[in-house]
């Protein structure tokens, strides 16, 4: 063993042709890689979305015109900007706009509540939002308790050209009701702000690597979202450090095929931003948009329509689509590289997959805080093996004990990362960020994990309680901070239990004050303040809530009763 490989052992893992380090220096900024790709691959096709593709120099052109139309409201170099869309064409446009206009993107997922909508845009301070109008009711009912003063409002058909545009448009909204009534008088739509930006002009902002890109917000141990301030060298590089890790398959597609990856998970999820959108960018890629990867039978209609290379996803959906009678209709032969992630594969999905494909899952691990990828399973690999995988090249990861020492080979411990991609904090909160990151720049992942001799790492536990609900992550305080405003309610306890359809799911505790409170109240009461992924599964009414000598709950003993 040399030198390099005593200091990491997970270096004799690579496959042949994966370097120790790469060069994660080779841009300035986000606005430079993209601009190499739109002029490198400008007459390819950069998105294919319900049948119409969208080129590299449209892209260009679209986006251009859209920071041009941002610019031209008077926003401030740094100004955030949020997006609150599902996976549509405006999607990529409007990053590239507000990154290309010197802006800082802030990804909201489109199905939160007015109440966690708020909290978000408070938080990050955004003057602007780019929502599509599915959602406006939600952004109606809190605009005026946020700093936003500019609303772009974006329809489904916006990109689809006029005749289908109209058609898809029509049936969004009459057949399919699915545009609630709204009234945003300020709004300005879509395609009226890329017409007036069409007119103006565009001011290049200076951008260093070190200029934030991107407020990516994840859940906070204290129940309050926290934003991971994500700098242009971290997506950068971590867009590279992907590149780099999926080469000894990705070559050996055909010189005369564009490499194609499936975009099912939303972009809103740092996942599906950095490993689909800037990725596909820099590889000068196709990608397909998948609006709403739960409806299963659309999915794989759009998939028996193109040759794909790429598939990274969450376990529920390679799952899903495994055990759904139309997985036939689709081509998978060209399928290069299934990344999962977000959430653990388990064994049963991932020998089904592999039987039905031929191209094995690589299980990687990341978080928001890292861009998100920091481990993954060799792209070569043909066997499931329940790990993590070992560290991308230039990054560093280690296990730590209650001190802060690193634990020997095969001792428990908390997974803490260093690399390029770990972010540069949270979003004006030095309190929280001093709490996850050591000393010497490593970032404490609350997660327990165990390094082997060979250098994979493996998740054993969660420090936190954090819930993984299906990729996302719940934290048991704000679950139990809303339903505790709940009249009725004496007191709460929200924990993870086993699902096999989500990895875990919620189970909610509730101590009663109110005799009369109905199991029916308290799901009502969550659905108006709580997005999907994080209502219980499964409400329980006790007549006390175990608990330690000083009074704190005992989650622990909650998961384990049945």
């Amino acid at each position: 063993m040399n030198a390099a490989t005593a200091d990491r052992p997970w270096l004799g893992a690579y496959p042949p042709g994966v370097p120790a380090d790469i060069d994660v220096d080779q841009y300035p900024s986000l606005v430079h890689l993209m601009e190499e790709s739109f002029q490198k691959f400008a007459h390819r096709p950069a998105y294919s979305f319900m049948g119409k593709e969208l080129s590299y120099a449209q892209v260009d052109s679209l986006s251009q015109a859209f920071a041009a139309y941002l610019q031209g409201l008077g926003l401030a170099k740094g100004d955030r900007v949020a997006i609150m869309m599902p996976n549509v064409p405006q999607y990529p446009v409007a990053v590239a706009g507000i990154l290309r206009a010197g802006y800082v993107v802030v990804n909201v997922n489109p199905l939160y509540t007015a109440r966690e909508l708020e909290h978000q845009l408070r938080d990050s301070g955004a003057k602007a939002i780019v929502i599509i109008e599915n959602f406006a009711h939600t952004l109606q009912q809190c605009i005026g308790q946020t700093p936003v003063k500019h609303v772009v409002l974006a329809a489904m058909g916006d990109l689809l050209g006029l005749l289908k545009g109209s058609i898809v448009n029509y049936v969004v909204r009459n057949v399919k009701k699915m545009v609630p009534a709204f009234n945003l008088p300020q709004a300005v739509r879509f395609n009226e702000a890329i017409a007036r930006g069409t007119r103006g002009h565009i001011k290049r902002p200076d951008l260093s690597p070190d200029s934030v890109a991107v407020l990516q917000y994840t859940g906070g141990t204290t129940g309050v979202s926290k934003g991971a301030v994500l700098l242009h060298r971290n997506v950068i590089a971590n867009a590279l450090q992907s590149e780099a890790w999926n080469e000894p398959v990705m070559k050996q597609i055909p010189a005369d095929e564009q490499p194609t990856s499936i975009c099912a998970l939303p972009l809103y999820h740092i996942f599906a931003f950095t490993v689909n959108m800037i990725l596909g960018l820099r590889t000068g890629g196709k990608v397909i948009l998948i609006p709403n990867p739960r409806d299963l039978p659309a999915v794989l209609k759009e998939l028996s329509q193109h040759t794909f290379h790429s598939f990274p996803a969450v376990n529920t959906l390679f799952n899903g689509l495994a055990n759904h009678p139309d997985f036939n209709t689709v081509n998978w032969s060209h399928l290069k590289v299934s990344v999962g992630g977000g959430m653990a594969v388990q064994s049963g999905t991932a020998k089904l997959w592999l039987e039905k494909t031929g191209c094995p899952i690589c299980e990687g691990y990341g978080l928001s805080e890292t861009s998100p990828s920091a481990s993954c399973n060799p792209t070569t690999s043909t066997a499931y093996s329940g790990s993590i995988g070992v560290p991308l090249p230039n990054t560093w990861m280690k296990c730590l004990d209650d001190e802060g020492n690193e634990v020997p080979v095969g001792q428990p411990g908390e997974i803490a990362i260093k690399g390029p991609q770990v972010m540069a904090g949270y979003w004006q909160r030095p309190d929280e960020t001093a709490k996850v990151m050591t000393a010497d720049g490593f970032f404490k992942t609350g997660d327990v994990g165990v390094m082997d001799e060979r250098g994979y790492f493996r998740i054993v536990d969660r420090k936190k309680d954090m819930i993984l609900c299906a990729g996302f992550n719940v934290y048991p305080n704000e679950i139990e901070d809303v339903v505790s405003t709940l009249t009725g309610v004496l007191e709460c306890a929200a924990v993870g239990i086993p699902d096999e359809k989500a990895g875990e799911a919620i189970k909610l505790v509730i101590v009663k004050k109110d005799p009369g409170l109905t199991e029916d109240q308290v799901r009502a009461h969550c659905r108006a303040n709580l997005t999907g992924y994080k209502q219980p599964k499964v409400v329980e009414f006790r007549a006390e809530l175990p608990k330690t000598p000083v009074g704190k709950i005992l989650r622990r003993e909650l998961r384990e009763s049945k």
